[in-house]
This record gives structure tokens, sequence and C-alpha cells, in this order.
């Protein structure tokens, strides 16, 4: 650690480890009276956010600590030292290659991972182990959107820049909650007071803000914009220049749209005619116009033909490679797009050249790899499914947990146990997929990591390390290096910094590449250690021809096929694969919260992110929670013919009778029968190998809780909690359960069948020992409250038959750091209801809102010189106007 003088006002420049935006981070570092301070801001001067940072980037700092760190390496669940857990791996995988072939092993990486971690691990394998089978949790995200491009445009080049969002007059986000997903790119457009049209099946935050929503029927994005074809052709609104002298295959594309006119998409889509309508004159009014396409496109059986319906209607007005236009697939994680560059999918060989014999050559010879990969390995859902038939023997997972994110997750879990080697390397030591490792490898995460990432707009940037590794964690890239070198590679990964390999990447990118290859940054193969640790973000082409990178793709008209035309693609609009039934009758959508990231490994340790949602729910309109007879606020099972999860139900007037939603985030390390991806069928798109999560067939119960329980308590003490949860939920005692990670312990939150004996609970839970115990209790009228302590708080237990009665959570939780009062029984009398946090980052509760409202403040703008909510990341806007709306209407 640096002397503490050095540490005051340290200031380092670095990228946001969340979703694709790659927005710039300033951290500060200085030494204070009560210890070393870190700090988190917007970085004003990055490109991609110019300082603006959503409430999960402004919280980053509070993600910071070893607490849940994988520290040490850990062989079959007992800590070990690195040459022991390596040379267990090394002989394993040698042993595995030699008797079973090289397809028999497998890695399976993350876009968490940096550029050059990714370029290595992809080099070990598809190079010198000799297999193709490295894929990534990218697949699940965005591969629909790379195989359309390819299609289209020829290459997986992404045509536009975060300027044309607001630089266009017209803005279509199609499956897109960007608001909550990218809410810093959300924020850009309405600065811009560019119009806003919204295409999503449910009603959503973006959509609250737009000018116009279409709540088309799940899975029918296909038909929309095949029907929009055919009403540009028939109205008069192509670009036939454009059309004739820069694509090919449009004729066919449009004979298939012609069998969609107006209303008969309006039919499929489940809309008025009026409002597609409305939509088709606005789209073929409006020459600046952006597509804007995430989860809600790509997660399909037919993902990459939808991807390709919106990128025809551009081809189709010219609407590409100029200001304010283009196709935009916005990616889900940090560095999916440099996994893309370096070969991370298991069909793409490195640089953007696929397993054609000229690329294999050239790759070959470019790493002097005799024994490279000739053919595509396994995608994602057909990996792990050959990890359960035995046909791929050792796996090694990298900075993911596929036992949550993967579609049939309980299926995949039961083929890791079974498998006969699964490595994860991570940076923590409790996740579900960590449960099923027999090699666990600490790796380094956000804060200690050094190298690059490509953002949505092919921007790359520095991630620059300003934390040592903690304990005995390493980078993934050395990790790498270290199994290559006793697998008897050393020669071609002899890499001592991030730079070498970054030089190698950029040159290999350039290698005989005359131009017909898109991604190109050869102009960085000669950077020296003093530039890279200097270089600003911009956005490839980065070559002899564009130096200083190249912010827009095809200004010149000419795309990555062998014609230089781009392509139309003939699109037959399919409906979801997984289909309802009389078992099955309801839909479910899946996707994320506003304040949540991936499977909560890193966000679950800033406490403020849970406030505004702490557990699993499940929404569903007004007219299903009828049907079904479940109230607000009630647990529900939904199932599907894989799995089942557990939620509470959130009433949702925003939601179509017949749909539900659910967020994809908690795992079964954070509550009981959580996963969301459990009910999802592993269908995929054939073109990508992307898995439908959108339309999940499925059936819901309602749960009758008998007793509710909050418990706040120091880690000695929930260290037993899980026993005893294991035991409640074995006799069916336990409905539901979810823990909170809070500073000083953890709270727990059960859900009870039957009413229980909470003295010989706590009893269980903070056995008498030879420190004497006091027990408090206070019976109310529907609750009973409990406070364990010595000198310090043991167990807070609350008990209430209705989960509303319970007291505000978060100063149960503050108890636990604080000294015991003079008469420690004050502690049960204090606790007020809960009320919901709507403005994390301010900390300002709805019921505080709602006052405000009530007192006259009749703006976002009011409300935020009042409360200071909305002041900060803005991500709470959206839901301040919908509480301003709400208020109009009882007024009214």
């Amino acid at each position: 650690m640096a002397p503490r003088e050095l540490l005051r006002a340290h200031r380092t420049c670095t990228t946001c480890p969340y979703c694709g935006v790659g927005c710039g981070v300033a951290v500060t570092r200085e030494a204070g009276d009560d210890g070393e301070n870190t700090s988190a801001c917007g970085d004003e001067q990055h490109p991609a956010n110019l300082g603006r940072l959503c409430v999960k980037g402004s919280a980053l700092a509070e993600t910071l600590g070893e607490r849940d760190r994988l520290l040490r390496p850990r062989l079959r669940g007992a800590d070990c030292d690195w040459e022991t857990a390596m040379d267990f791996m090394a002989a394993r995988f040698a042993e595995t290659i030699a008797e079973h072939g090289p397809d028999s092993v497998a890695f399976y990486l993350s876009g968490q991972l940096l550029t050059e971690d990714y370029y290595v691990a992809n080099k070990l394998m598809k190079g010198f182990i000799g297999s193709g089978n490295v894929d990534t949790n990218s697949r699940l995200c965005m591969s629909s959107a790379v195989a359309a491009y390819k299609r289209a445009l020829g290459a997986d080049a992404v045509p536009c820049n975060y300027e044309d969002l607001e630089q266009a007059d017209l803005v279509v986000l199609v499956g897109s909650n960007a608001a909550w997903t990218h809410p810093v790119l959300f924020q850009r457009m309405q600065a811009a007071q560019t119009r806003l049209v919204v295409i999503d099946p449910r009603g959503t935050a973006t959509s609250d803000m737009a000018d116009m929503h279409l709540a088309i029927a799940p899975g029918s994005d296909a038909a929309l914009f095949s029907g929009l074809l055919n009403y540009l052709a028939t109205t008069g609104c192509l670009d036939r220049e454009f059309i004739n002298q820069h694509t090919s295959g449009f004729e066919g594309a449009l004979a298939a749209a012609a069998d969609w006119p107006l209303e008969k998409t309006a039919q499929a889509c489940g809309l008025h005619t009026g409002e597609v309508r409305a939509f088709f004159q606005a789209f073929a009014e409006t020459d600046r116009t952006v597509s804007f396409y995430s989860q809600g496109v790509n997660q399909s059986s037919s993902g990459t033909d939808k991807n390709n319906a919106i990128i025809n209607c551009h081809l189709a007005t010219g609407r590409i490679g100029r200001p304010g236009c283009g196709p935009f697939s916005i990616t889900g994680q940090p560095n999916a797009m440099g996994g893309r560059e370096v070969g991370g999918l298991a069909n793409m060989l490195a640089a953007h050249m696929d397993f054609r014999a000229d690329h294999i050559d050239r790759v070959g010879r470019f790493w002097q790899a005799e024994n490279i990969a000739r053919r595509p390995g396994l995608k994602a859902v057909d990996l792990f499914r050959a990890v359960e038939c035995g046909e791929i023997k050792a796996i090694w997972i990298m900075a993911t947990n596929p036992a949550v994110s993967m579609p049939d997750a309980g299926r995949v879990t039961r083929a890791l146990q079974q498998c006969p080697l699964v490595v994860v390397s991570d940076c923590v030591a409790n996740t579900d997929t960590a449960r099923c490792a027999d090699l666990l490898l600490p790796a380094t995460t956000w804060a200690e990591k050094d190298g690059t990432v490509t953002n949505s707009e092919r921007r790359i940037s520095r991630q620059r390390s300003f934390l040592p590794a903690p304990g005995e964690a390493r980078h993934d890239w050395q990790i790498i290096c270290d199994l290559a070198e006793r697998l008897g590679h050393g020669d071609a990964f002899r890499y001592q910094k991030p730079v070498e390999i970054f030089r190698e990447h950029a040159a290999l990118s350039g290698f005989e590449n005359r131009g017909e290859r898109a991604f190109d940054i050869s102009a960085l193969a000669g950077i020296t250690p003093r530039q890279y640790d200097q270089l600003a973000p911009l956005q490839w082409p980065v070559n002899r021809d564009n130096p200083a990178g190249t912010p827009r793709l095809f200004t010149d008209r000419r795309f990555f096929t062998d014609s230089g035309r781009a392509r139309f693609v003939t699109i037959e609009p399919r409906a979801p694969t997984q289909r309802r039934s009389e078992s099955f009758p309801l839909w479910l959508n899946t996707g994320r919260l506003r304040d949540q990231w991936h499977t909560m490994t890193r966000t679950a340790r800033a406490r403020k992110l849970l406030d505004h949602t702490e557990l699993p729910e499940l929404r569903l309109s007004p007219a299903d929670a009828s049907t079904y007879q479940v109230e607000d606020g009630q647990l529900a099972e939904i199932a599907s013919s894989h799995g089942r999860m557990r939620a509470r139900v959130l009433v949702d007037a925003s939601q179509r009778a017949g749909e539900l939603f659910a967020p994809i985030h908690w795992s079964e390390s954070l509550a009981g029968l959580s996963r969301v991806s459990a009910l999802a069928g592993a269908v995929t798109d054939p073109h990508s190998g992307q898995p439908e999560f959108k339309q999940v067939p499925v059936q819901l119960h309602p749960l009758r809780a008998k007793a509710y329980l909050s418990l706040a308590c120091p880690p000695a003490t929930a260290a037993r909690v899980g026993g005893l949860m294991e035991d409640m939920t074995a006799s069916g005692e336990l409905l539901h359960w979810y823990r909170v990670p809070c500073e000083g312990g953890d709270r727990f939150e059960l859900a009870l069948s039957l009413p229980t004996d909470c003295r010989a609970l706590a009893r269980q839970l903070v056995p008498e020992d030879s420190v004497p115990l006091r027990w408090q209790r206070l019976q109310l009228l529907q609750s009973e409250r409990w406070l364990v302590h010595t000198d310090t708080l043991q167990l807070l237990l609350f008990s209430a038959s209705h989960w509303r009665q319970l007291p505000d959570r978060r100063a149960m939780e503050r108890w636990l750091l604080q000294p015991l009062p003079d008469q420690p029984a004050q502690l049960l009398r204090r606790a007020a209801p809960a009320s919901a946090m709507v403005c994390s980052c301010m900390q300002v509760s709805r019921e505080q809102i709602e006052t405000a409202i009530s007192d006259g403040a009749a703006s976002v703008e009011a409300l935020g010189e009042q409360l200071g909510c909305g002041t900060n990341c803005g991500s709470c806007k959206p839901e301040l106007a919908a509480l301003l709306r709400a208020q109009a209407r009882d007024v009214a």
C-alpha cells in the first residue's frame, strides 16, 4: 500500500464494469481521519457519458472490500496454494485431452473479462489446445445482433455512435427498457428532446417517458417491421438510388414483406390499426431515425430474423452511415464487444475471422499454431448439453454464473455437478456455479484489473486498476498463461503485462487485412507502455487510414460483403417456439431492474442498491390478479415444464392480461427458488444460438403464508440461519426466503406456512454458551419482537402475520453497527413500518415523495429541489413522473 500522504486525492480514470454503455469513471482515493476513503463519479472527459453515471455506477465505491471475496484457491472445498491448484488443473486438463481429444474440454467466458483476458483464453483453446469450444455469456444477450449484422453488412460492425441518438429526430426503442438498463444513454436522448417510440409488450419506465408506446404481442417484432417495409414500399418512401447502387436482395425481401399489409400486421401484433399506421407514418416521414434495440429483440428463437427485419427498413430508406441514422444494437455487458473482437464466441476464430480455410491458415501462421482448431465449437446451450451427456469432461468457467443465467438452469446445475472437472475462476466465493466447482481460483475484479474494454459504439477504453489484488487473487490472463505454460505452450504465452497482449491483438487485427475486415486496430500494434497507460477512448477501425478512430461506419456506402453491397434478408416472421397451452396459459417475460446487475455478485454489495427492490418480484395485471386470486404483496409460485420459482406479486396496471414479468437477478445464494432462468427451455435461434428468454409459457399458483419473520444478525449468527432454513424447507414450513447482505451482518426475510415459536427459533440461532445472553421480548397486537444480546447485538427477530407489519429494515440493519443503548429494549419499540425507496442515490422514500406532492410539488424538478430525488443519476425520474401522474389522477 502506498504511504498515506500519497493517497491524498489520488485520481484514477477507468471504465464502469456494468452495462455496454461503457461509461468513464473517475475514482478518487484519499486518506482521511478514519482511514482511506474511495469515491467514484462520472468522468467528464469520457465521450460515452460526459460525466453522467447511473445509480449503479454512482455506488461503485460501495461494492469494494473483501467481504465474500474468494481470496485463496480452493480445491474440493479446502484452501490450497496456487502451485497445488495449477498442478491439479493442468494435470486433469492434459489427461482429459490425451484420453478423449481436445473437444472434450471447454472454456466458458464472460463480458466481465477484459479484452486481454479474452484474447489469451481464445488463443489457448483455439490455437494450441485445438478446439473451438470457447463460448461466452454474451451468447445470451447479443449474438443474434451479431449474426444479423454479419448477414446484412458483412461484418459484426455497429454502424452508429451515441451522438446519433442525440442527432436523430426519431429514436425507435425496440425491446429495450433503456431508462433502467442503459439510463445514461436514455438521459442523453431526453436531453436532446428526441422523439421516442417504444415497442415493448409491457409498460416500462421507458414507455412512460415516450411519445408513443406500441404494446405489441410477445414475439411479433418481425411481423411489425415486415409490415413497415411493406408500408414504405406502398407509400413511395423508399430510397431507390441507395437500394439500386448499394444493396442486393431487395426484391426478395420486399416480396416477403408484401404479405404483411397494415391490417394483418396490426392483428398479428395485437394492436389497433390506427396506432400501427401512426408509427409507420412517423418512421416514413422522419429522415433522421435510429432504431435502438436490445434483449427484447435478441432473446428469441427468431432473434436474428427480427434484427434483420429492422435493418431491412434502414437499408430501404438509406438510413445508415449518416448522422442521426442507423440500426443500433446495444449490448448488455461492458466488454461484450471486446469478446467479439478477439473471437470469444464459439463460431468465430479471432479478430473477426471465421472458420474459413483462408482465415484458419492466416491465424495459424500468425500464432505459429500448428494445432489450430479447424471447425467451430459448441455454442453455450449446446456446450452445457455436451457437459450433461459427458462429451465435455472438463470445463473452465471464468467470471460468470451459468447455474443462474443459462436457460433450464436446474439442468445446467445438475450437468455441472456430474462433470468430472469443473474449474471456476471468480472474485466471489459463494455463487450457484461456484458450489458446483471442483477447483475455485481467486481472480481480480473491477478495481484491480488493468486492460481494455470495448463498448456498444465500438469505443475502446482503458480499465485501470486503483487497488492492489486482495489475498492471493490473480488476473485472469495470468492464470490462463500459467495453464498454457503447464500444458507445454509457454513460448506463445510469455506475456508480462497487459500491453503486450494488446499489441499482439492489435497486430492480428491488421494482419493481411486489406480492408476486407471491419475490425482493424493495427495502428495500435506498436503502442508503448506509456501510450497504453494514457490511451484515450477511441472507436475502431484505428488503422493507417483512420489513425484517430472512426466514429461512424459506412459513410462511403461500402459494406464488408464480397460485392461491397449491403444485403437485404428475406424474413418470414415466426411465432415463439415455446407455446402457451392449457397447462401453461401465461407468458413470462424476463428482464432487468433499475438498480441491479446480472446475478448481483457486485450490486448486492452496495446496500442502497437493494432499497428500490430487495427481493424477487412477479409483476402481473389487475385482471390476472383477480383471475388467480392473488393480492399485491402476496407470494406466488410460477412453474413451467422445466422448473419453478417463487416471488412476491406486484400488481401492475401496465402489464397486459395473460403476461407476467420477473427480473433475472436473484440466485439461490440470495433467495430460495428465485432463478427465473430455471423456467426457460433451452430453445435457441438457429442462426445465433441465442436462447429464447422473453416468451416462456408458465402457470401461476398463489401461496398462503401464515407468518413472516425478519431477522437481523451478525455473521456468526447468520451462518446458522442457512442450516435452519434447510430444515424448515425440508419440513415444508418455509415457503420463501431471501437474504440482504448489509454492513455488520445479514438480514433474512422468511415466509412460513405455519405460525412459529419465535423463542425456540431464536434459541436455535443463538444457543446458550459461556457468554450470558440477555433475552428481551415485546408482544404487539399482531406481531412479536425478540432481542438477543450480550454486550453486542446477537439477533433481532420480528414476526408478524403479514409482511407489511414488519418494521423498517434499514433501521434493523443500522442496529447491527451501533452500540446498544442503555436500555436495549428501546430498539424493539422504535421500529416503524417500512417505506419503499424510490431514489436510491439520495435515499428518498415513496412516502416522502407523495407527501411533497400533496404539499404542492408539481414537477420532477420541484421534487428534486425539495428532496434531492432525481438530481444525481436521474434513474428515478420516470418513477417520479409516474407518482406525479398518479397523484393528478387521484385529485381528478
